[in-house]
């Protein structure tokens, strides 16, 4: 392209210097023509130039707007839409769209993208229809008696012909194509005189034959997959036929609309928004069940425990509210009116929305969102980690993104609609209690749900929390320098691992004032069940500040005061011998008044040093955790005995055919009817007579015991050190 100018030029400086040369020995008349004949080269070239300029300039914007078989256009997108290949969303500058297969990506992202499926499909057809000519000359030829010897590659012309002899790719899966068998099959065919060509063309076409295979393979898992989405897809608009409108007055006849009150209308339109983002919630639950992990498990090949991680308690949340969205259902089919498959008027829901929100519904709901909610954070982290190093799980994601049946959701924004549908409750259900007039047995009964699932989302939000700084607390400690230690009032001294046996309440940056130069030090406070610790961060990593006061405040009998005419500040007077004063400073005042609430708080629950020691000596800590073992155990047989309990009640309720109400603390329920059934009491009061007498004991004689293995270790440690050195 560069060398052409130049040519140019110096075509059209010969020609005129070959022109001026013979001016003199031609006419004026033969002079003109050649000058004419310069101009006309002239405007000849700069037309080429100018075409092949266009031409060129044409060809890069195809070359832009044409990539793996996909033709982009410009397009003005919102802000919320997102990229089919990364999942991040768009800018309006920076879109292009593929009306083939309706994809929208970023521009810089249009050569990660696969190759266009609807394009694909496109050739594919193409290309058998040519092959089913060729396959017909073949047949034809094949009646020929002479056969010629040609490359076993030569038989099947193409790919789409092999597949036209072989089938569709269900009928062709149980054909399994091993390159060892094919190997020793030709192996056991040819001896070493055969010609070096022919076990050539045998060897490249059992290796063509075993890569096609594996490439057909997964072509089929990727069929299967397509197939299963469908009917996914199919199954869920027909679930949600019966609520495609809007709203409920919609959704019924207009004359069946007009003959309603207005407050009826409304309570109506909540119900049905209520269903109908309940069915929209299933379908979420359904498919990251069915799509999402599905893929990860069966496509991907991820480990199970990776998956549980990403979704947790998936089944038991698809269970509960999958059974709640029947009854829902039932409710309005059984209120529709007569001769009409659309209009229904749902009169009850409140004996529905109790029996949801309480008892064992509500016991299995907490535990399943306390986990969910917990985990979100842990959850979308590891997507993204995955997202970004595995490259088939970014193929993957890509391929169902792509589809219709997620709506532009991916799998953060499935986690965090999950998490969010708790929350939606209340809000409905108050609507509908407004609305309800004239009954007053359905308002109480929404008056109770209401209460209840309050109730339910008051005990998720603070279980979650707590998990959520009991995670941070571990990766708190985690950062910990683990040389890091500070003495404390009483010569002790205090080490990470004393973080651990303690619960974090607050925690956040505070400015700390000491007494030398009285500068102000940056350091982050956390609030905890006895104490009050003071850390600095260096080179990524907490320590002990070393200041003129213990970095270890324990919060017993602490008086807590705000400064005079600082807004922002705070005294902390603890109450040892001789007392120290503490003088910190918050970022603003609504950041002094929370610190000060929650350790005063705090103090008032502060327990004492008999039950929770300062620093747990380590056979203080093996009771603990036993202790605590044994509490936990506890709590699963309690368990185990309430379901015996209702088991019990259900079997005297359907062997006696009338309600049985049965009290949990009834003896009467675990005894037997045999001949030793009196003896079992007298063996269960000896046995915990016995099991008292047993801890005692170990309480008074294992201390002891540890203390003499400690010592023993350490003389033999302290001798092994004596022999190295001699």
């Amino acid at each position: 392209m560069t060398l052409k100018p130049a040519l140019i030029y110096m075509k059209l400086t010969s020609t005129f210097w070959k022109a001026s040369g013979e001016r003199g020995n031609k006419s004026e008349g033969e002079n003109n023509i050649s000058i004419q004949k310069i101009k006309n080269m002239c405007r000849k070239c700069l037309r080429a130039q100018k075409t092949e300029k266009y031409n060129q300039e044409k060809h890069e914007f195809r070359e832009s707007r044409y990539s793996n078989g996909h033709l982009f256009t410009s397009l003005s997108v919102s802000a919320t839409t997102l990229c089919s290949a990364c999942n991040k969303s768009i800018t309006a500058k920076e879109a292009l769209s593929c009306p083939t297969c309706n994809v929208t990506i970023h521009n810089r992202c249009r050569d990660t993208l696969a190759n266009c499926a609807k394009m694909k499909q496109k050739q594919q057809r193409l290309a058998l229809v040519r092959n089913t000519a060729t396959l017909h000359n073949v047949a034809l030829r094949s009646k020929n008696p002479i056969l010629k010897e040609r490359p076993s590659s030569a038989i099947y012309p193409s790919e789409t012909l092999r597949q036209s002899f072989l089938g569709s790719r269900k009928g062709r899966s149980t054909l399994s194509l091993n390159k060892s068998v094919s190997t020793n099959n030709i192996a056991g065919s040819l001896n070493d005189d055969s010609p070096v060509g022919l076990r050539r063309i045998l060897s490249h076409s059992t290796d063509s034959l075993n890569f096609r295979n594996r490439a057909m393979s997964m072509e089929s898992l990727h069929d299967e997959g397509e197939m299963y989405y469908a009917s996914m897809m199919e199954e869920l608009e027909k679930d949600g036929k019966d609520f495609e409108a809007d709203s409920w007055s919609l959704a019924v006849d207009s004359s069946y609309l007009q003959s309603q009150r207005k407050d009826v209308i409304k309570r109506q339109d909540v119900i049905y928004e209520l269903i109908q983002t309940e069915m929209n919630h299933v379908r979420t639950l359904r498919i990251m069940e069915g799509v999402f992990r599905r893929g990860m498990l069966e496509e991907v090949l991820m480990e199970m425990g990776v998956v549980h991680i990403i979704f947790p308690c998936l089944d038991q949340l698809l269970s509960i509210h999958s059974n709640f969205l029947s009854q829902l259902l039932q409710r309005r089919n059984d209120s529709l009116a007569p001769s009409s498959a659309r209009n229904f008027t749902i009169q009850k829901l409140g004996d529905l929305l109790v029996e949801q929100f309480s008892g064992q519904n509500a016991e299995e709901m907490r535990k399943c969102y306390v986990e969910f909610c917990s985990r979100h954070l842990k959850a979308v982290k590891l997507y993204k980690k995955l997202l970004a190093r595995d490259k088939r799980f970014q193929q993957f994601i890509r391929r169902v993104s792509r589809g219709s049946l997620l709506r532009r959701h991916g799998v953060q924004e499935c986690i965090l609609l999950v998490t969010q549908r708790i929350t939606k409750y209340p809000v409905l259900i108050k609507r509908i209690l407004d609305n309800t007039k004239g009954n007053e047995e359905e308002s109480k009964s929404l008056a109770d749900s209401l209460t209840l699932i309050r109730e339910l989302l008051c005990s998720v939000d603070q279980q979650v929390q707590e998990l959520e700084r009991a995670q941070r607390l571990q990766e708190i400690q985690s950062r910990l320098d683990p040389r890091a230690e500070t003495k404390v009032k009483g010569g002790g001294v205090f080490g990470g691992g004393e973080l651990l046996r303690r619960r974090l309440i607050h925690e956040g940056a505070l400015l700390w004032k000491t007494a030398q130069g009285s500068r102000l030090k940056d350091v982050h406070v956390l609030l905890m069940t006895d104490i009050l610790v003071f850390m600095q961060e260096k080179d990524q990593k907490y320590i002990f500040p070393c200041l003129d006061k213990p970095a270890v405040l324990c919060l017993q009998n602490l008086i807590v005061r705000d400064i005079a005419n600082q807004e922002r500040g705070m005294f902390l007077i603890s109450h040892s011998t001789p007392p120290e004063m503490y003088e910190l400073h918050a970022a603003s005042k609504e950041d002094r008044n929370t610190w000060m609430k929650l350790i005063q708080r705090t103090v008032s629950n502060c327990p004492s040093r008999e039950d929770f020691p300062l620093i747990e000596t380590e056979d203080k800590a093996l009771l603990r955790r036993l202790r605590a073992d044994i509490q936990q155990q506890d709590r699963e047989v309690l368990e185990l005995l309430l379901e015996r309990v209702t088991l019990f009640s259900d079997l005297a309720e359907a062997s006696g055919g009338q309600n049985v109400n049965v009290p949990t603390n009834s003896r009467n329920i675990f005894r037997a009817d045999t001949p030793y059934a009196p003896q079992a009491e007298k063996l269960l009061n000896e046995a915990i007579v016995e099991g008292r007498q047993s801890l005692q004991h170990y309480r008074e004689h294992l201390g002891p015991m540890i203390s003499a293995v400690r010592k023993i270790m350490s003389r033999n440690l302290s001798n092994f050190k004596l022999i190295n050195q001699k």
